[in-house]
């Protein structure tokens, strides 16, 4: 099993993928039908989970695949 501390690998690209599209984080939480401190906390790598449903919208709204949005980080 894997260690139970704050560390994990996952890598959310949510600030490339929004400057590519010239969103902003406020946009994206409209279209998405979330706060701007939920986007907040995943865009910064805080988030320890993320329900299938908010990363579908996520997806959906930045017309992105779920690998270009999350990552496994070095």
């Amino acid at each position: 099993m894997p260690p139970e501390d704050d560390a994990h690998r996952v890598h959310c690209r949510l600030d490339e993928l929004l400057a590519e599209r010239g969103l902003t984080l406020t946009r994206l939480a409209e279209l998405v039908g979330v706060t701007v401190v939920n986007l907040s906390v995943l865009k910064n790598d805080r988030a320890k989970a993320i329900r299938f449903t908010t990363l579908t919208a996520v997806c959906d709204a930045l017309d992105c695949e779920i690998g270009e949005l999350l990552v496994l980080a070095e």
